[in-house]
Order: C-alpha cells, then sequence, then structure tokens
C-alpha cells in the first residue's frame, strides 16, 4: 500500500453442469413470478405439450399455438419430464428439464420429427435435457447458483450474501456494515432481497436481510443489473433466493461442519503507524475462533402427488477470544469471552389442490445470539484481569445499520392456472424480530462511560477507562417488522407476453440507543486553539475569549453523546407493467413501467416524507444474431427508484439528543477515565447540540424539504455471448449507472437565516430553526423549498436556490466493462474466468458513508453543509477497478470431486479526513475533524493511494465412497489459502479538531479474514 506521496456424464452431472453455468436458460420472452420459472418453446400447431413435476407430479397441458408456440408459466422450480403428444399418443419427450427462478427452460419440438413419429407411434425419442449455453431471452445482468453448487463449492455459510459475492459487479461493503455487499458502485443498503416472493430486506435500514438454513436454498438468484419492472426498490442488486420443497420420494441429509482453531492462522494484530500494538487480533477476526455446525433437512410426501413437506435447520456454535483495542492503561483494556449461537430453521407446505390451483406456505426462522464475559486484560503484562461484566445480545450486530436483522418469517403464496394463456399469483407474508443488548456490570451498578483518547500522549500513556463492551446499548424494547401482499396477472396474447401487477408492504421498527454511562468522554490535544475558538463562535460568544492559559496541560476533553429512540414505519406501494414481445424470431423486445410509492411515518403516526408516481421505464431488446441461440446481442436501459429507510425516523424525524460541552480539565480518574477538575461555567463550556439535535421532535411538516424527488439512478448495458463450441462460451458486458437524485440531510442554517432576513422575516426564520432539529432532509445540488414552524400551527415557506444553499450535485457514475470464458462441464471438470474492471466516481456513497463507516442511513455526515463537501469528488469508498473471479470443479472419479472459488481484486481508495484550516474558513458548522483536508491542505477523495490487492484462493476437496453408495461425503474446505491478511480498509479520520494528527490516522480498520480450515461429513439418505 502507498500512502498519498474420460468419463461418461451421469445424469447428477448433467443436473450439475447445467447449473453449473451460472445464469444459463436459453429460448423466448418468458413472465413469471419471482418465485418460479416457465418452460416454453416451439412444436407444430394445434399439438399438445405435457409437462409433468418429475419430483412431486404436478401436470399441466399445453396446447401449442397457431404461430407454433407454447408456453407454460409460472411453474414450480423444480424438474420436469416434457412430451409432445400428438393424437393422443406421446412422440418425443425430453426428460430432466430444470426450471430457473423467474426464467424460460426453452423445449422445443422440431415439426419434421413430430410428423415422423406420428406416423410411427412406437417411435417415442427420449433425450436427456442440454439446454443452450446462452440465453436469448433475458435482457438482465444475472447469476444463478443451485443448491448442488451450494454442496459442492467453497462458500462461506455465513448468509445469502456470501453466494451473491460470486456475482460480477459486487464488492464486499465496510466490513462494519456486516456481511453486506455494493452492487454496481451503490452503498450496502441499496438491494433488495427476497425468499419465495416475500420481501426480507432488513426494515430497519436495507443492510443485509433475514436469513434461513444454508442447505434449504434450492436456487439463489443475483440481479446485477437490468431487471425488469417487477423489481424495484433497489438500486444496487437484487438477491432472490427460492427454497427447497418436498417430492414424492422423502430424502433428507444429515451433516456436520467443524471448523478447528487448531488448522486456523492466526488472526492478524493491529499496529499503528508508529509502530505501537493497537489491539490483539482484530474487529473481524477475534482469536481462538473455532465453530461447530449441525445441519439437517427431510422432505417428501404428506398425500403423494398432492401434499408435500420440507424442513431444515442450522445450529451453528462458536467461540472465539476478542481483545478490545489498547485504549488505556489498565483497567482500559478487557478481553471477551463469546459464546455464539445461531438457530435457522425453514418449514415448507407445498399442496397441489388440482393441477391448476396450488398452495405454498413457507415459515422460517433466524436468531443469532452472543454471549461474552468480560475480563480485565494487561497489554503490558499480557495477563488476564478480574471479571469485569458480562454482554448478551440477540439479533444487533452493534451498529444503527445492524446487518443482523433476524427474526421469524411466513409466507402464503397461491398459483392459479386459469387457462393456457392466463395465470394469476397472490402472496401474502409477514415477518418479525427482536432486537436485544444487555450489559450488566460486575458490581451491579452503572456502567463506565466510554474514553475515547486522541491525544499525541495516548500512544505511550493513554487514558484508562473502567467501560467494557459496547459504547452505546441498544434501547430496550427494541423490535421490527414487515407485512406485505402481491398479486400478479400473467397473460400470452398472440407475440406478447403480458404481465402486471402490484403490491403493497408496511415496514415498522422501533429503535433507539444511547451512550453507555450516559455519556462519552473524549481527550484532544489543544493545538492552535482553534477547535476552542470555533466553539466559541459556534455558541455566538466572541473567539477572543479563548486563553491558552485556561488549559495549562494544553489539552481539552469533551464530553458527548448520541441518544436516539422511536417507533416509525414505512409504507411501500408498488405496480407494474410489462410486455416480452417476440418481435420475429430473432428479435426479441422488453417493454415495462414501474411506479413505486413510498411514505415515511414518525413516531406518531405522522407522514414526514411522501413520494407519489415515482415511474421507471424498464427498455430491452435482444438479438439472437443466427437464430440459433450461438450469438446473442443485446442492450437495456432503465430508472430505478429507492425510498427512504425507516431508520430514519430514529434520528432525522424522532426526538434524538446530541449534546456536547468542551471542558479544560486538571486530571483524569486513575481506574474510570473520567477528567476532574472540570472548567464547568467558562464561557467554552457551554452547552452546544450537535446538528441542532436537542431532543424535541420535529413537527412532521418541518422534517423534509417540500416536493422531495426521491432517490434514482438510471443505468444501460449493452453486452453480447458467443457460443464457441458445445463446451465453451464467451461474453463480454458494459454497464453504465449515474445517480440522478439523492436524499440526505442538511444541517446547514445559515441559508435559511440569510433568506429570512433579506426578506424582513429573520425572527420568524430563527424562530423556526430553533423549533426544529436544525436538520432537513432535502434533495443536494437543487432548488428546494424548506418549512419551518415559528410557533405551533403556523408555517413558513424558505424558497431556496441550489446557489443559495450552495451545495454541489450529488455525483455518482459507476462504469463496468465484464469478460468471461465459461467451459461447460465436460471431460470431468467444469470452469469459469471472469474478468471485471469497473470505477466508482463522484461525491457521495449514496445513502451512506463508508469513508468513516457512518451508520445513519440517508442522513449522513455528508451534505450537512457546503465545507464538508468540499475536496469530496473523487473515487468512491466501494471501488475497486480490477477483479478476477474463477470458478471451477473437477471430478477425476465418480468418488473424488474437487472445487474453488478464487477472487483476485485491486484495492480501494484511501482519503484522509481532518480539520478544515483557518486558512480556508475554519470549522464554521462545528463538526471537528470531518473534512477532507490534512495537514493544513486539501485532501481530495482518494488521493492518499489505496489498499493493497487481495488474494482469496477458497479450495475444497470431497470423498463420497462407493462402498457407502456414494451417500456419505467426507469433505475438506480451505478458505484463504494462502494465509494473506492483507488491509482491506484504513481508519481515515488523521486529525482532531485542532488540527493534530490523530495517533489512529491510517491504522488498519479491517483485514482479509485468516486461514482457517472447515472439515464436513454429511449423509443422505431416502426412506
Amino acid at each position: 500500500m502507498q500512502f498519498r506521496n474420460g468419463f461418461p456424464i451421469k445424469r447428477q452431472a448433467i443436473a450439475f453442469a447445467v447449473t453449473l453455468a451460472l445464469g444459463a436458460s436459453a429460448g423466448t420472452a418468458i413472465a413469471q413470478s419471482n418465485a418460479t420459472g416457465s418452460i416454453f418453446g416451439t412444436a407444430e400447431a394445434g399439438d399438445t405439450v405435457h409437462i409433468e413435476s418429475i419430483g412431486t407430479g404436478l401436470k399441466r397441458d399445453i396446447t401449442v399455438d397457431s404461430s407454433g408456440r407454447y408456453r407454460a408459466a409460472s411453474l414450480p422450480i423444480g424438474t420436469y419430464k416434457v412430451s409432445l403428444v400428438k393424437n393422443g399418443s406421446t412422440v418425443s419427450s425430453r426428460d430432466n428439464v430444470q426450471t430457473q427462478i423467474s426464467q424460460g427452460t426453452e423445449v422445443s419440438f422440431a415439426a419434421e420429427a413430430s410428423t415422423a413419429n406420428a406416423q410411427n407411434l412406437s417411435a417415442v425419442q427420449v433425450v436427456g435435457n442440454a439446454l443452450p449455453s446462452i440465453d436469448v431471452s433475458s435482457v438482465d445482468s444475472r447469476a444463478v447458483i443451485n443448491a448442488d453448487q451450494l454442496a459442492k463449492l467453497p462458500i462461506a455459510r455465513t448468509s445469502i450474501s456470501s453466494v451473491a459475492l460470486l456475482a460480477p459487479g459486487t464488492t464486499p461493503a465496510a466490513r462494519g456494515y456486516g456481511n453486506a455487499l455494493s452492487f454496481g458502485g451503490s452503498s450496502a443498503s441499496e438491494n433488495a432481497y427476497y425468499i419465495n416472493g416475500f420481501s426480507v430486506t432488513n426494515p430497519l435500514t436495507g443492510v443485509s436481510s433475514r436469513q434461513l438454513p444454508y442447505d434449504a436454498i434450492d436456487q439463489e438468484q443475483v440481479l446485477i443489473g437490468g431487471y425488469g419492472a417487477e423489481y424495484g426498490r433497489s438500486t444496487g442488486g437484487v438477491i432472490n433466493v427460492v427454497t427447497k420443497r418436498g417430492t414424492n420420494e422423502w430424502k433428507g441429509d444429515f451433516q456436520v461442519l467443524w471448523a478447528p482453531d487448531s488448522l486456523a492462522q492466526t488472526p492478524r494484530n493491529v499496529f499503528r503507524r508508529n509502530g505501537t500494538q493497537y489491539q490483539i487480533g482484530n474487529a473481524f477476526a477475534p482469536q481462538d475462533n473455532e465453530s461447530l455446525q449441525y445441519s439437517g433437512s427431510i422432505g417428501g410426501a404428506l398425500i403423494k402427488d398432492k401434499l408435500f413437506f420440507f424442513g431444515a435447520a442450522d445450529m451453528i456454535h462458536s467461540t472465539d477470544k476478542f481483545y478490545t483495542p489498547s485504549a488505556g492503561a489498565p483497567p482500559t483494556n478487557s478481553v471477551q469471552n463469546d459464546s455464539n449461537k445461531i438457530t435457522r430453521w425453514l418449514t415448507k407446505f407445498d399442496w397441489n389442490i388440482t393441477d391448476n390451483n396450488i398452495i405454498e406456505f413457507t415459515a422460517l426462522g433466524d436468531d443469532e445470539t452472543t454471549d461474552s464475559s468480560i475480563y480485565g486484560y494487561n497489554y503490558g503484562t499480557g495477563q488476564v484481569g478480574s471479571y469485569l461484566g458480562h454482554q448478551y445480545t440477540k439479533n444487533y450486530n452493534g451498529t444503527q445499520t445492524n446487518g443482523t436483522p433476524g427474526g421469524n418469517v411466513y409466507v402464503g403464496h397461491y398459483t392459479g392456472y386459469i387457462t393456457d394463456d392466463l395465470t394469476i399469483n397472490a402472496m401474502y407474508g409477514k415477518s418479525n424480530a427482536k432486537h436485544e443488548q444487555d450489559v450488566t456490570s460486575a458490581a451491579g451498578g452503572t456502567a463506565c462511560p466510554s474514553i475515547a483518547d486522541n491525544r499525541a500522549i495516548a500512544a505511550t500513556d493513554p487514558a484508562p477507562s473502567c467501560q467494557f463492551g459496547n459504547a452505546t446499548v441498544l434501547a430496550p424494547g427494541s423490535k421490527d417488522s414487515t407485512t406485505g401482499w402481491s398479486f400478479n396477472v400473467e397473460y400470452r396474447l398472440g407475440s406478447h407476453d403480458l404481465r402486471a401487477g402490484m403490491d403493497n408492504y408496511q415496514l415498522r421498527a422501533t429503535w433507539g440507543s444511547s451512550p453507555v454511562g450516559g455519556t462519552q468522554w473524549r481527550y484532544n490535544d489543544l493545538g492552535d486553539g482553534s477547535a476552542i475558538q470555533q466553539r466559541l463562535i459556534n455558541l455566538g460568544l466572541d473567539p477572543g475569549l479563548y486563553n491558552p492559559a485556561d488549559f495549562a496541560n494544553g489539552y481539552y476533553v469533551e464530553s458527548t453523546g448520541l441518544t436516539t429512540g422511536t417507533s416509525a414505519r414505512t409504507a411501500q406501494r408498488s405496480e407494474f407493467a410489462e410486455d416480452h414481445w417476440q418481435i420475429t424470431d430473432r428479435w426479441l423486445a422488453y417493454i415495462g413501467l414501474r411506479n413505486e410509492q413510498f411514505t415515511n411515518y414518525n413516531g406518531v403516526g405522522q407522514a414526514y416524507a411522501k413520494e407519489r408516481n415515482q415511474l421507471d421505464p424498464r427498455l430491452g431488446i435482444v438479438w439472437d444474431v443466427y437464430g440459433d441461440s450461438t450469438l446473442k446481442v443485446y442492450a437495456n436501459a432503465g430508472r430505478y427508484h429507492l425510498g427512504l429507510p425507516t431508520s430514519v425516523a430514529v434520528r432525522g424525524a424522532g426526538p434524538s439528543t446530541f449534546p456536547t460541552v468542551y471542558y479544560s480539565f486538571t486530571g483524569i480518574d486513575p481506574v474510570t477515565g473520567i477528567p476532574t477538575g472540570l472548567s464547568t461555567g467558562a464561557p467554552y463550556s457551554g452547552l452546544f447540540y450537535a446538528n441542532g439535535e436537542n431532543g424535541v421532535p420535529p413537527d412532521a411538516k418541518t422534517v423534509s424539504a417540500q416536493n422531495l424527488k426521491t432517490y434514482y439512478q438510471d443505468e444501460y448495458i449493452l453486452g453480447a455471448d458467443k457460443q464457441l463450441t458445445p463446451e465453451w462460451t464467451v461474453g463480454v458486458k458494459a454497464m453504465y449507472r449515474k445517480l440522478r437524485s439523492l436524499i440526505d440531510d442538511d444541517c446547514d442554517s445559515r441559508p435559511l437565516i440569510a433568506w429570512g432576513d433579506a426578506n424582513g422575516l429573520g425572527q420568524q426564520v430563527r424562530d423556526g430553526i430553533a423549533r426544529s432539529t436544525g436538520c432537513w432532509l432535502y434533495n443536494p445540488g437543487v432548488a428546494n423549498t424548506f418549512t419551518l414552524s415559528p410557533a405551533a400551527g403556523q408555517y413558513l415557506s424558505v424558497p431556496l436556490t441550489a446557489a443559495q444553499i450552495g451545495e454541489p450535485k450529488a455525483k455518482r457514475s459507476y462504469y463496468m466493462l465484464d469478460l468471461y470464458a465459461e467451459h461447460q462441464f465436460s471431460e470431468k471438470w467444469y470452469g469459469r474466468i471472469e474478468y471485471t474492471f469497473s470505477r466508482s466516481y463522484g461525491n457521495s456513497e449514496g445513502q451512506l458513508d463508508s469513508d468513516i463507516v457512518q451508520a445513519d442511513v440517508s442522513t449522513t455526515e455528508s451534505w450537512d453543509s457546503p465545507e464538508l463537501m468540499e475536496n469530496t469528488n473523487g473515487p468512491l469508498a466501494n471501488d475497486q477497478k480490477h477483479q478476477l473471479r474463477i470458478l471451477g470443479t473437477y471430478k477425476p472419479t465418480e468418488e473424488w470431486s474437487f472445487s474453488t472459488v478464487t477472487r483476485i481484486a485491486s484495492g480501494y481508495p484511501i482519503s484522509c479526513i481532518g480539520a478544515r484550516p483557518q486558512a480556508f474558513g475554519g470549522d464554521a458548522v462545528g463538526y471537528g475533524a470531518a473534512y477532507f483536508y490534512c495537514n493544513g491542505q486539501p485532501a481530495p477523495r482518494g488521493s492518499y493511494g489505496r489498499t493493497p490487492w487481495t488474494y482469496t484462493i477458497d479450495v475444497s476437496a470431497a470423498w463420497q465412497p462407493a462402498f457407502f453408495d456414494h451417500k456419505v461425503t467426507l469433505s475438506a474446505d480451505v478458505f484463504n489459502l494462502l494465509g494473506k491478511q492483507r488491509v482491506t480498509q484504513y481508519f481515515e479520520s488523521c486529525e482532531n479538531a485542532s488540527g493534530v494528527t490523530s495517533i489512529d490516522c491510517f491504522r488498519p480498520r479491517s483485514y482479509q479474514d485468516p486461514r482457517y480450515v472447515r472439515l464436513g461429513a454429511r449423509y443422505d439418505f431416502s426412506l
């Protein structure tokens, strides 16, 4: 890193190869539910195509229309036998036809063969299904991975996001957001997640989703871009999971996975740039990490061909030791003995009432808990001290974004095949989760406040602390829920496959937090005193009152801490219509339109943000160049909207309190680290509320700018795929995304006051600001009209131009070039190599701020004032220029198989964030060291080099001995084979408010996970 300056393919192998080709499907345009697939093709007009599920016996008979086409829509995911019936007799059939999520599988019957076989009805043609390598029916960018792959490839079984990382255009989000992803340059809160058609996206923040047992996944589809009008509420990607279901054959499995600490690499320790140790291990790789997982599933028919059951469960127990950073002298430091438990379960019932009416019911649970016994630890002697206390969390990862939502989900789904051409789908679902955090002191008293020492002396003589566990405590009673329904209609009219539908979701959350011990103490170097002078200005006092003699020791201390808490609701509705139009045999057009509505409500049920008629046109074209699915050229363009997350009400529209007071001090308590001899009553020690958050809930009408435009972006894709041989396919794709409108909060009242003074309304404006939080949701870079309430029931509109507000226009541009070569399973091996070049550039990452891993979605520190946006245009925090992915499997015999998932990626940009020097205007809004300035000079975003390249090679070996009839599998997976624990993010806040360099400047924030080995034993059985 640089700072600035030979054996036949069996049926199982065929099925594995078909779906191992990520996103392989082919044929004409098909529209269907996001939890089902379709089968379509051509045959002689008037013939009948008989479709029968091999697993469940579900049957459909479709008459081939006058144009020689047929389609069976909304089929449950599974394997089918497709037969051509002429004059009541089967003349040709295809076995092992696999449907895929939201895709069409082509099965065509040549008219000549049908006619010939009709003359000799005993000559039935039966062939294995071999899908074309190129899907000429889709205009989107997708990847699909199935259960067989999940069982064979070395993939961490942590979340469905672990699977999605295989798709091009995805990058890991900052580790502080949990196991989250960035799709196509978007922030980690901009993705949508579905399980069996129901949205399981985190209802609080949009970061990550509820999870399910890993072995319950039948298929996972990852849509990176270009997706149809059915999908919305995403400017990133869509992760769509369909679970397994029971069949007529009772079968199941039991599996044990063990990752012993003795076979794991020691996690890399964290050191500051001056060589002093900051932490044993690191925040995301604790010491002595060992895990044991028990998984199992079983499914079968309760009534043959009618009623089916499937159940699965994961129970994961892991232990580790987490050492807190060496932020001070004993007893500041501690070691946590963590006991982590993950319990996930799923049950699914499928009822084929008739062949034309299907009902599905899914229930799943997801709970993650951590019990921590915390002891003191002495970095100097390496000795463990006395017991300090206990911390317990459930479905909570310790941050406001909470990438661990957990909870229970219940989904009901109905499919009705009204006619050959008309199908309806209806879904209703709900989910709920409780979130807990308890901190218990060993003495049973109030927990000690947290201490942050940013002084240079802290490298050798830091302030002590008796605080342990998290620095903030989750509010009691925290919970969230989602309730939603959808209704879709599909109709085929000649060469048009038409689809329309609507949905309605209600998201609710009760959430909040407060600092442990009521406040946090932050020690800082005085420097040139600019921080104290700026505080005097912010308090409305003369900066000349600053006297260095008041700070004899050269330090000052800040008492601060954000307290939030509210209940909130978000209503989301949408309608869509789309047409897949087969213009000719070689040309396909897609035309779609989606309309979305968002309404956000505060804790007392008042709407504070409302968007209507958010129209998303989606257009696409596909050219099957030779008419044989060997060369496809495609293009699409679309608009995608994203609503405000529910969490905005917690801080932006709720009664949050953010007090901050500066003091001089004479001493520090040797046990608690709390300052003594405070300058209570000094002019500079007046109470100041950061962001204007003074605990008074704002009037809902004053929270947002009038006629707030929603968050949206435009996207364009151009690509081509070419089948070179029956085994080899290559492709190229270019994508461009441009953010058109952003919602964040502005906390700068100066333009409003200036407008008031210019229009003779100065006092009314000041009164209105005093009755608000001091922050307003708005659209940066354009004109906005703000609403103030000078007195109860009185409202004043303040129209400001973009120039008067002074903020730049929001910019985020993403472009990507992706190239791949894929070898279908043949001659004992499968392989795919994919190179992605991309750039994510602008002055805003989106709803999050990964530079500082800020957790306030859509109310980030960015955009709070024009000064904070100076020097912010550059490569964004999730920008990875180069990525190389290699997927492969080699099966030398029926007993042995070897696989790899390899990802090689370039580093992320590094920025330097510090104090705004007086020469450039100083800290005009009281944000301290939050500006893109360092060492007294502008520090443009991303101008301090990049993190190192990362090489992550995961490998797997599996043995299925013949003497156990291949029903027992013994496996070994090695993750991060090379053991390179390179830095993936640095701590970029490099100065304190006085411009003094922090000792933690460019301290590593996260590394690659260390190498570890996972041993497994699995038994598959049938009853």
